[in-house]
């Protein structure tokens, strides 16, 4: 308890630029998964309107489903492109001018809202959606880039997991700002969707205060002095020659070295089963059914036989259930391990919703059913922040070293937002033509990714980085144990 106040105390400045980073960076993913099942009737009224005026005719119902979904999915892409910058951008001008530079888009998404109805211009939604899905795409990842590079390693994995949280924060915050009692009404959706702008204006003033990443100072930049001044400022620790050591070897390993193409990363057989770590219990953890929950809330409470009054307050009651469990990741994951946790999880979502699917269609039996499948969704939330949602968020930064490690974030980025698209592009269509069995896909992922991680990924908990990687040289060299291939591998990948 006293180490724990004493860090505290010595680190605030580091937790209050944990904060910072955190408010413009996951939580504003959560938020903006979260915000859009509120004003859905609304936008979609607007929208029926509007082509209205235009055209002097209704618009049809699936071409009303279709511009829906895609002011839903159009967030992803947004992301996508944010994810692919953030490989680049960050590089070239510094983690601290690229999350300034991201606030601005935030800020001209939220301008994009307010005066899409005064247009009557549903475009314009499009268009601020798009834009607040580059701002979360960039966030995400140079939120993460920026703490880790300013941490100690002592904190570096616990912060890290802060992402996490933050995310489930700004779910709890979409769905509270959302209910019809604060800003889910006809006349106010506008000023709800332009909510982004808020941490947006908050992370942009806060952080023209603090100094850019230690390590991208001293070992992209050079700069030693300003290093150690940004090191003094953010520890209030005078003694940093350990820390000022480990950044100088770390230099040196990368001397005349570049840092791998997505290409490289993606046909390197020395990372062949990083590669698939990353991809499929990670970056794939949007076909675990989580986001679909968030994204048609309200539709999956009605097809459990909930009243429409109550809808509002259990979708609160998800975002909270998320973020307490997610607290709770923080404390077990260094304890119970990566691979249990995730491992286990997904097969615990896996038999839940499969349980779910068999409620779901006999919830008319009993008047109590309903009620059953509001737990077991609960349940499903509950499982998820425990594990995947956390695990997926720590366990990328163990698979690769400094040369890979950019590239590598670019494809997890990619195939994540990719995910969210599809499945915000066409699970209402999945809904309509499968009803209450939609969840069997999910059923299937999980399933797949659970038995995926407890039988080939390895434990990386309480670990090194090389004794990691040659944990996994045995998955990747498993038919080819040659001394020369194993000193190909050591070549490749140590810089």
């Amino acid at each position: 308890m006293g180490k724990a106040l004493n860090d505290l105390m010595q680190y605030w400045r580091l937790y209050l630029l944990t904060l910072v980073l955190g408010i413009g960076g996951s939580f504003q993913y959560g938020m903006q998964v979260s915000i859009m099942s509120s004003p859905a009737e609304h936008i979609q009224s607007f929208v029926n309107q509007t082509w209205l005026g235009r055209y002097e005719v209704p618009v049809d119902d699936s071409t009303n489903m279709l511009i829906w979904s895609f002011i839903v999915s159009v967030f992803s892409l947004g992301g996508w492109v944010g994810a692919i910058h953030s490989g680049s951008l960050p590089v070239t001008y510094g983690r601290k001018k690229a999350l300034l530079f991201n606030n601005i888009v935030a800020l001209v998404a939220a301008l994009l809202m307010v005066f899409s109805l005064m247009s009557k211009s549903f475009e314009m939604i499009l268009l601020g959606r798009f834009l607040y899905g580059y701002n979360v795409g960039m966030g995400l990842s140079v939120h993460l880039m920026y703490l880790g590079e300013s941490s100690p390693k002592k904190l570096r994995g616990f912060l890290t997991l802060t992402s996490s949280i933050f995310i489930g924060l700004g779910k709890v915050m979409g769905q509270i700002v959302g209910i019809k009692e604060v800003m889910g009404t006809d006349d106010m959706w506008p000023w709800l969707m332009a909510l982004g702008g808020l941490p947006a204006i908050i992370q942009f003033v806060t952080l023209l205060f603090f100094p850019e990443a230690p390590r991208y100072l001293y070992i992209d930049k050079g700069d030693t002095e300003g290093s150690k001044k940004a090191l003094q400022w953010l520890w209030q620790e005078d003694d940093l020659k350990m820390e000022m050591d480990d950044m100088e070897k770390e230099r040196e390993s990368m001397q005349g070295q570049k840092s791998k193409t997505v290409w490289e990363v993606l046909t390197s057989r020395c990372v062949r089963w990083q590669v698939l770590a990353l991809v499929i219990p990670c970056a794939c953890v949007q076909f675990c059914g989580i986001n679909a929950i968030y994204f048609y809330a309200f539709d999956i409470f009605r097809e459990s036989g909930v009243a429409e009054d109550n809808m509002h307050y259990l979708s609160i009651g998800i975002g909270a259930t998320e973020l307490i469990s997610i607290s709770l990741c923080s404390l077990l994951i260094d304890r119970a391990g990566r691979k249990m946790l995730m491992g286990y999880g997904y097969l615990l979502m896996g038999v839940i919703m499969s349980i779910l699917v068999v409620m779901l269609s006999i919830k008319d039996l009993f008047s109590w059913f309903p009620y059953v499948n509001i737990a077991l969704i609960f349940s499903v939330i509950c499982v998820y922040g425990l594990g995947p949602s956390g695990v997926s968020m720590a366990l990328p930064a163990d698979l690769f070293l400094q040369a890979w490690r950019p590239s590598a974030y670019v494809i997890s980025g990619s195939v994540n937002w990719l995910g969210l698209f599809l499945i915000g592009m066409f699970f209402p269509y999945i809904v309509d033509a499968l009803g209450q069995f939609c969840f069997l896909v999910f059923v299937a992922y999980c399933m797949f990714s659970s038995a995926f991680m407890l039988y080939f990924i390895p434990e990386t908990k309480g670990k090194s980085m090389v004794e990691i990687m040659e944990d996994f040289n045995k998955l990747n060299y498993k038919n080819r144990g040659t001394d020369t291939e194993k000193a190909d591998f050591v070549l490749e990948t140590t810089f």
